[in-house]
């Protein structure tokens, strides 16, 4: 007897647990329902993880401005991730610890249920056996009822005999069935804390073993086996907890010797049926399940009377002593002893719920958040293999079109600089050529041949056909002498603008280049307009004696001096006389120095003004030649100059009078066409310039085009280079959102599931 009173001194010294109902703040049990509730977080957020997840994948594979960053298997994966979290969330949120209490019949299970919960729930005592599965189960409510197996209405007690009337009118109960009886929490607060009690029938009533442990047994945390102290472990209870430990892994098995009060009544064999009892319980569990060892097997053993203790709580909830009432000797080393059986079974549910209801799932929230991360790991080093290769293909655009706009500047001021000198090399050829053809200009105006008449009419047609003779033979002699090397030159220039522009034309335009400029034979239009040039022509046909007074002027004096000097006039603009007195002593200024030319026109002026007044300078003249050499000789002169006069007469024929014609229109369009040599060079000059440049117009409009591609194509790049930054930002946030909430779990497996070990 004093050992069981050191025994209980050592415990109340050494953990100071003076239990009451209200103390449930430093109950393990806590450490179920706070782990519950940290892995349900945690769930909860890796669940909005994985749907934003799924979010990005999705938005991601289906962007068609991007290569393949993501694949289906991937989406598919993560969807299906989706459904599992959400499946174990929702298993999580339904977790608790369940104890399930086994004996041989009217061994006292539901007896130490009551006890547990201070309150008598459960029917027990006298009359009483619990016939099915009895799960006890707390509620929010402040009603308590019972739920049978397989239907959902909700049966009212209020009372356990109510409860117990309810149990055995039930006729579709048998001992497999399963009844939870929900009970109002504020009543039981060992029930807030996700502690679920389940009472059986004795398993010696039954041989159905097998299937109450699959049905009833797999789920539980913690076994009790309520045994009889007033007799041995019988083989029915160890058989039974041998099939347990076949199906579950080291299985948390406490055993109760209850009806320890018992041996009050002979406490000289106290200490030795204790001492057996000991003995073979820690047989049964260390030698033949081998659930526990030697040294652990003292704190799964206990010796309680769970009547004493049911009635001594009911007192204490009613206002009255513990320990008032008949209660027999060593009731407060027993009390001890049913507290520690609380701690020691608190403790080791608390720990073992947690590893067996939280670990798996703990695990598969780890390879998910480990699946997920690799996932967005390989989306984000895609994302950026994909971002360097844009950035390098935006470089290298920006490149070309910076080497492009250089080269294109470059390319023009020296093909500006060619094509001026080409067209200043062409004035030059044409303006030479031309006049080398106007001074030959007398042969193509001999070559023509047309009926000619004097008549005015006859005369009008073949100037109008000279003139288009002398167009299109000019034309043609300045086509053989100029436009094949001036073509030559131009299509020279217009290949090597193609060869310097062809390199800034993408490939794919480079063989294409021919289609798209297409060059025409190039050909040169003089316009030369000879019947607008020549247009105010005046022929002189009119038979004129090459010894006449009138042709020997114009011989000697030329045709504009000739008519000067035979008409008696003179152009110079006269001079107005000064006002200012002349000095008479200063010899008078000249007027003007006189040329020969000028001076011999007006000696002829005045000879011809002289015997132009009166005939009598004839005969005067005519008297004085007399006298100086004959008759005869003047009579052989007249005669000659008779016959001169009368051949030329005669021969003054249609043929003559065109050919005074076309020496006259050489003449005139020699002189006319001079005037336009320089225009006509200026004008081919400047129609090479416009082919040269139309060309080079045509060539830049090419290069333009490949320049606004290479521009949308820079935009598209900056555009796509924005949303891989986007995208590979993301996938990084979510990669090292799977870390953290790596890091939270194994935050978890260290607070709750490795002290669980």
């Amino acid at each position: 007897m004093s050992l069981l009173f050191s025994r209980s001194k050592s415990i109340v010294a050494g953990k100071k647990d003076k239990r009451h109902m209200a103390d449930v703040t430093a109950s393990p049990l806590k450490h179920f329902v706070t782990a519950k509730k940290k892995i349900n977080g945690i769930f909860e957020q890796l669940g909005a993880y994985v749907q934003e997840s799924t979010t990005f994948l999705e938005e991601t594979h289906r962007n068609g401005e991007l290569d393949p960053i993501t694949t289906e298997e991937q989406v598919l994966e993560v969807k299906g991730y989706l459904s599992k979290v959400s499946g174990i969330s929702e298993v999580l949120a339904r977790r608790h610890m369940k104890v399930a209490f086994f004996g041989r019949t009217s061994n006292g299970k539901s007896t130490v249920i009551n006890a547990m919960l201070w309150d008598k729930v459960l029917p027990s005592g006298i009359g009483h056996t619990t016939n099915c599965f009895l799960r006890v189960e707390g509620t929010d409510g402040h009603d308590a009822f019972l739920l049978t197996e397989g239907s959902e209405e909700r049966k009212s007690v209020k009372t356990v005999n109510q409860l117990a009337h309810a149990l055995h009118q039930d006729e579709l109960l048998t001992a497999g069935s399963l009844v939870s009886v929900m009970w109002p929490n504020s009543k039981c607060p060992l029930l807030k804390d996700d502690l679920v009690l389940m009472d059986s029938p004795g398993i010696d009533v039954t041989t159905e073993l097998d299937s109450w442990i699959d049905k009833f047994c797999l789920d539980a945390d913690v076994f009790v086996l309520v045994a009889n102290s007033e007799s041995t472990l019988m083989q029915t209870e160890k058989q039974f907890f041998h099939k347990v430990n076949a199906r579950l892994s080291r299985p948390n098995i406490f055993i109760l010797n209850n009806r320890w009060d018992a041996s009050a009544s002979e406490p000289e064999y106290m200490e030795e049926v204790r001492r057996q009892h000991m003995e073979r319980c820690t047989s049964f569990l260390v030698d033949e399940l081998g659930v526990v060892d030697r040294a652990q097997a003292s704190d799964r053993i206990f010796f309680v009377s769970a009547k004493e203790v049911l009635s001594a709580r009911i007192q204490k909830a009613q206002g009255m002593p513990e320990g008032g009432g008949a209660l027999a000797e060593g009731f407060q080393v027993r009390m001890f002893e049913f507290q520690n059986f609380e701690r020691r079974f608190e403790e080791c549910i608390s720990q073992s719920a947690v590893k067996t209801k939280f670990e798996q799932h703990t695990v598969r929230a780890k390879q998910i958040a480990e699946e997920v991360r690799h996932i967005m790991d390989s989306v984000h080093v895609a994302a950026q293999e994909q971002r360097v290769y844009c950035l390098e293909m935006r470089e290298d655009r920006q490149d070309r079109l910076g080497f492009i706009d250089k080269q294109l500047e470059l390319l023009t001021q020296d093909y500006k600089l060619k094509i001026k000198q080409i067209t200043e090399e062409v004035e030059r050829q044409v303006s030479n050529a031309m006049a080398e053809e106007i001074r030959r200009l007398y042969v193509l105006v001999d070559d023509f041949q047309l009926d000619f008449h004097p008549s005015p009419v006859v005369i009008k047609v073949y100037k109008n056909e000279l003139h288009r003779h002398i167009e299109e033979g000019l034309g043609r002699k300045m086509s053989e002498r100029c436009s094949a090397s001036i073509t030559t030159s131009l299509h020279a220039m217009q290949q090597e603008m193609i060869d310097g522009l062809k390199p800034l034309l993408p490939a794919s335009l480079r063989g294409q280049i021919d289609m798209l400029i297409p060059r025409q034979r190039f050909m040169l239009n003089y316009d030369l307009n000879c019947d607008k040039l020549c247009a105010d022509f005046q022929e002189d046909i009119a038979f004129h004696f090459s010894l006449g007074w009138t042709m020997l002027v114009n011989r000697f004096l030329g045709p504009k001096n000739g008519r000067r000097a035979l008409m008696g006039y003179n152009e110079q603009v006269p001079r107005p006389l000064p006002l200012t007195p002349a000095n008479p002593s200063l010899p008078p200024l000249p007027q003007g120095s006189l040329t020969q030319e000028e001076l011999m026109v007006s000696m002829v002026t005045g000879l011809a003004s002289l015997t132009s007044r009166t005939s009598m300078g004839i005969l005067v003249v005519g008297g004085v030649v007399w006298k100086a050499v004959g008759w005869r000789l003047i009579a052989l002169s007249l005669g000659l100059y008779g016959l001169l006069y009368i051949y030329e007469r005669l021969t003054w024929t249609t043929k003559a009078k065109e050919r005074a014609f076309k020496r006259q229109f050489v003449e005139y369009a020699s002189e006319k066409l001079q005037l336009i040599v320089s225009y006509t060079g200026s004008n081919c000059s400047h129609q090479v310039q416009q082919e040269l440049a139309g060309t080079f117009v045509q060539l830049c409009q090419q290069v333009d085009v490949t320049r606004e591609d290479l521009e949308k194509e820079i935009a598209a790049l900056n555009q796509k280079i924005e949303i891989l930054d986007s995208l590979q930002g993301k996938a990084k946030l979510l990669r090292n959102k799977a870390g953290w909430l790596d890091s939270e779990l194994n935050m978890f497996i260290h607070q709750y599931l490795q002290q669980s070990r």
